[in-house]
């Protein structure tokens, strides 16, 4: 374990400390690339984790999908703090949000199977909404719904990784 982790809301002032962490995970396609303005628009959903003298080595967001579903993404941790619980100090802070809005199950779209599997998350190959929820859902223009639902249009982003769920 690193020295003290803090984890609190992300600010626009760590975007680009966020940015750079994706740059490496994004170029070897474990992170889906994303522009500058998008992470800027979500900064309500992440979270981040900051050291001792506040700066940014950890981050992940929560995107809400549905009344009791939503979805972890975009979790990083500088390169040279993995493995130390800056991932787990921040996932235990986003599942923690994701229970005071009254979420009950979470998604993850990942490769750190591994990881998420210690933290209660388990492999799904099946979309685990109702037909009345899902013929809402599709309606949506996200792309980590239409992951979720395992649909054909975002087929090529989701190649490798592996679909999980975790109940609150």
């Amino acid at each position: 374990m690193t020295s003290k982790i803090n984890v609190r809301p992300a600010r626009t002032a760590d975007v680009k400390a966020i940015q750079a962490m994706r740059q490496e995970l994004e170029g070897s396609k474990v992170l889906l690339g994303h522009e500058l303005v998008s992470l800027y628009e979500a900064v309500p959903e992440f979270l981040v984790a900051v050291d001792e003298s506040g700066q940014v080595i950890g981050a992940g967001a929560l995107h809400v999908m549905w009344e009791d579903l939503a979805e972890v993404r975009s979790m990083v941790v500088r390169e040279n703090l993995r493995g130390t619980g800056v991932g787990h100090a921040v996932l235990e802070a986003l599942l923690a949000k994701a229970e005071s809005v009254g979420i009950k199950r979470v998604f993850c779209l990942t490769f750190e199977t591994e990881f998420f599997g210690k933290h209660g998350f388990k492999e799904i190959s099946d979309v685990p909404v109702d037909e009345v929820t899902f013929e809402q859902m599709v309606r949506s223009h996200d792309d980590g719904v239409a992951e979720f639902l395992d649909l054909a249009r975002v087929k090529q982003n989701t190649l490798g990784n592996t679909r999980m769920l975790k109940t609150l």
